[in-house]
């Protein structure tokens, strides 16, 4: 005898898969998402850095004088909950020479550059594609480069998309699929990929504005 899904299940499945292949930004009403901040309060992050709400209801980091570098962790901003398979979706801005970085599936966050993995958030405008590596914008430090330099001009407001589905990360940059690869294949050798983590974006010691944080679990 043959047994059918229901069509709401085969519907579901092949969204995912169009999902991910074809990359792009969730709509604004999208289903599922759980809003992180949205200009009002911090309630649901942590963080014992610099970070404020702005005029403009985008999180602002404001460095104070002498400040810089990135081991100060506790300065990171993070979600309060761990996350499997996941979509985080934000935008984010900086002046020239911008950095900072998204950080996922961390296990401690006592370290988030040795226990999970980064996304790079760089001023990385003008490099052509083919010379995009790890450290460069929309890379994944130590693993691999973006497909495309999808960085916008210093000042302007970028969106990025990250889906971590099992092993498979799919990172949408500015409308762009940058990244799409399976992270356990391809992580360094002495590092270990957590089946789920906290989630974090780095404080490097410069200005960086952040603004319609919000996560989906899958």
């Amino acid at each position: 005898m043959k047994r059918y899904l229901p069509l709401s299940l085969v519907s579901f499945f092949f969204l995912g898969l169009t999902t991910l292949s074809h990359g792009g930004h969730p709509a604004k009403d999208a289903e599922g998402f759980e809003v992180i901040f949205d200009g009002s309060n911090m309630e649901k992050l942590e963080t014992e850095g610099n970070w404020k709400i702005g005029e403009d209801g985008s999180l602002v980091l404001e460095p104070r004088e002498g400040e810089s570098g990135w081991k100060r962790y506790h300065h990171y901003v993070w979600l309060k909950d761990t996350y499997k398979d996941f979509v985080f979706d934000f935008e984010y801005k900086h002046p020239k020479g911008g950095n900072s970085g998204f950080y996922f599936r961390i296990s401690d966050k006592v370290d988030p550059v040795e226990t999970g993995f980064e996304v790079q958030i760089l001023d990385s405008l003008g490099k052509p594609d083919s010379e995009m590596g790890h450290h460069d914008n929309g890379g994944i430090i130590k693993t691999q480069g973006a497909s495309k330099n999808m960085s916008k001009e210093p000042g302007e407001w970028n969106r990025m998309t990250v889906t971590m589905k099992g092993n498979q990360l799919i990172v949408v940059l500015n409308g762009e699929a940058i990244q799409n690869f399976d992270l356990a294949a391809k992580k360094p050798k002495d590092k270990d990929l957590a089946a789920e983590g906290l989630i974090s974006i780095q404080d490097h010691g410069q200005p960086f504005q952040i603004r319609n944080l919000r996560v989906k679990r899958l």
